[in-house]
């Protein structure tokens, strides 16, 4: 089993001392949340699941031997220090003890690669290498494999040239993953089935303790026609229907119903098929036609893939991975100081921004740092912005995310590795952040695809409440998402209600520092539950607040843009690097608040 961050820590096993089994279910005065069963899944897979922390794996995180690099800096540490008490609790969110024992791993391969590094110069050869670990494009086979050094991302794309073989009755075009400790295979992302028996083309995914998921099979009986990823439709109406069975083992047997089909492959025919990766999913393009779309699930996403891998009845001619994660090289003293995170000794801060990113958005980050990161109420120590991130399970990745953090300073890691299920325990450490390392009058949470008005935002706080304040884009009265398979799906064990109490779109809302107080007291007493979709949670937290301590201001905002952008902003979402340096220079020329097309 292949892992990026293997190398050199097979010396180092994991010995289990104890475990603290979760218990998942805890009543609050609205509703009782069940996290023992994750969302969208059954019972059945839900015994798969780790319900164990192992105490090792924590002690290894919080001790000081787990400190990488020269002289044991650990100010990109400064949070994940007091993190401990919220990955013990018994009511922890299902994938803790995966993202702590992951972290564990990964860590310790930094430890070891930081550790071989100690002492040498950054020369520019060294730097090239560097470069080399995360290139901007591969598009070499290694057996099967096209190796994808530091995985994929937002705009990410594979495009394959190929003949399928006269004989051939399938072939399959997997997306794998790194294997975690102890697993036999390595969990696949991705898997399109292309069938010349009964044409089709079947897409599916796959993990060593759920097994398959919900297959997608095009053409097919069935009524999703109107379904969309990225706005796409699941499957070309000249290719066929979608239908969603579930898929018990490989070889399951497909039945459709063709009828008038035109299928993108043919045997003995060459075809260019794009695999390209969206906000929502994935997306197949054939000969420039688009035939299907994928929808992420919720823990297979692009930046944990690891290789691409062809199999079956087809000859492959070409293969070429482009738009891949890339670190900046950092070459310039005079271009890190100007985007270093200013000294904040002594100042008065008025308000901390927490940047949600993951481990390879480098040009995310490097976007943000280069524009709204440069008002002056930034660079001057009024506004302090840090990004939380999670460690990776690639061990290139996490070697780049650590001398990125020591070249800017704005970095605080997360003691687990990032999953979409873990998000509300990054809100904690938000409010951790801004109430135990950074004290700030308004804490705020945004995105890494994210623009911010920093100028706008200050000026309307000056005119908000000071305390109990939750302001951004409010839903109120919204309903929990009962359809199976949403990203967003929530079982009626989870919430019991019909609604939410009023929360705050999380691509940008602020909260005042007595609220944050709050939810880490309430967290560290476990007077609060935790909730997967950390927007919500934050809201039913406050909703406790309103109830208990204070009357809550809630101020709905509509220049918080929580889909794309849209003019006289104060925030938009969605925006990849090149719009977010656009949206800046366009403030800059035009000192206008416009969109870029």
């Amino acid at each position: 089993m292949r892992r990026n961050w293997s190398v050199g820590i097979s010396f180092m096993v994991l010995t289990l001392i104890f475990v603290i089994r979760y218990d998942h279910k805890l009543a609050t005065n609205h509703t009782v949340i069940d996290s023992s069963i994750q969302q969208g899944e059954s019972v059945h897979e839900s015994a798969k699941k780790r319900h164990f922390v192992n105490l090792e794996d924590l002690d290894y995180l919080f001790s000081n031997k787990s400190i990488p690099g020269e002289g044991g800096d650990s100010s990109g540490l400064l949070v994940w220090s007091l993190m401990r008490p919220f990955l013990e609790r018994p009511d922890a969110l299902p994938e803790t003890a995966q993202g702590v024992e992951e972290a564990t791993l990964a860590m310790k391969g930094l430890v070891f690669m930081t550790s071989k590094e100690k002492g040498a110069s950054f020369s520019a050869k060294a730097s090239t290498e560097t470069r080399r670990n995360c290139p901007d494009f591969v598009s070499a086979f290694d057996g099967d494999l096209l190796d994808l050094p530091c995985g994929l991302i937002k705009d990410s794309s594979i495009t394959l040239v190929g003949v399928p073989e006269e004989h051939s009755r399938s072939f399959q075009i997997q997306l794998v993953g790194s294997g975690l400790s102890g697993e036999t295979r390595r969990p696949i992302i991705l898997r399109y089935d292309v069938n010349f028996s009964e044409p089709s083309i079947v897409q599916n995914t796959w993990t060593q303790q759920l097994g398959w998921g919900n297959e997608m099979r095009c053409p097919s009986h069935g009524s999703f026609e109107n379904q969309r990823v990225d706005e796409l439709p699941l499957c070309n109406q000249h290719t066929g229907r979608i239908a969603l069975e579930e898929s018990p083992n490989d070889d399951a047997t497909m039945e459709s119903s063709l009828g008038n089909i035109n299928f993108p492959f043919v045997k003995g025919n060459p075809f260019t098929a794009t695999l390209w990766f969206g906000l929502q999913g994935f997306h197949m393009t054939v000969n420039g036609r688009h035939e299907t779309s994928f929808a992420y699930r919720e823990k297979l996403k692009p930046w944990l893939v690891s290789a691409v891998k062809v199999s079956g009845g087809l000859k492959l001619l070409s293969a070429l991975a482009t738009r891949l994660p890339v670190p900046d090289d950092h070459p310039s003293l005079a271009i890190e100081e100007k985007l270093k995170a200013p000294s904040l000794s002594g100042a008065r801060i008025s308000l901390l921004v927490g940047v949600f990113s993951t481990g390879n958005n480098f040009k995310r980050r490097m976007a943000l740092r280069r524009s709204w990161m440069q008002y002056e109420a930034v660079r001057s120590g009024k506004v302090a912005v840090r990004f939380l991130i999670g460690l990776h399970i690639n061990g290139k990745v996490n070697l780049e995310m650590w001398r990125e953090a020591k070249a800017y300073g704005d970095i605080q890691f997360m003691p687990f590795v990032d999953y979409y299920g873990l998000l509300s325990l990054k809100t904690v450490a938000l409010c951790v952040l801004g109430t135990k390392v950074i004290p700030a009058k308004f804490i705020m949470k945004t995105d890494d695809d994210a623009f911010v008005r920093i100028d706008e935002l200050l000026s309307s706080l000056e005119k908000k409440p000071s305390s109990a304040l939750l302001y951004g884009l409010i839903s109120f009265g919204s309903s929990p998402d009962r359809e199976q398979g949403s990203k967003w799906y929530i079982r009626k064990e989870l919430w019991r209600l019909d609604s939410y109490p009023p929360w705050a779109h999380g691509p940008g809302y602020i909260i005042s520092q007595d609220i944050a107080k709050f939810v880490v007291k309430g967290h560290r007493q476990r007077d609060l539950s935790l909730f997967k979709l950390e927007d919500v949670a934050m809201g039913i937290w406050i909703e406790q607040y309103n109830q208990s301590v204070k009357r809550v201001k809630y101020i709905n905002d509509k220049r918080f843009h929580n889909n794309g952008c849209k003019s006289n902003y104060i925030l938009v979402h969605y925006q990849t690097p090149r719009l977010v340096l656009c949206l800046w220079e366009k403030l800059q020329k035009e000192s206008q608040s416009v969109c870029c097309e």
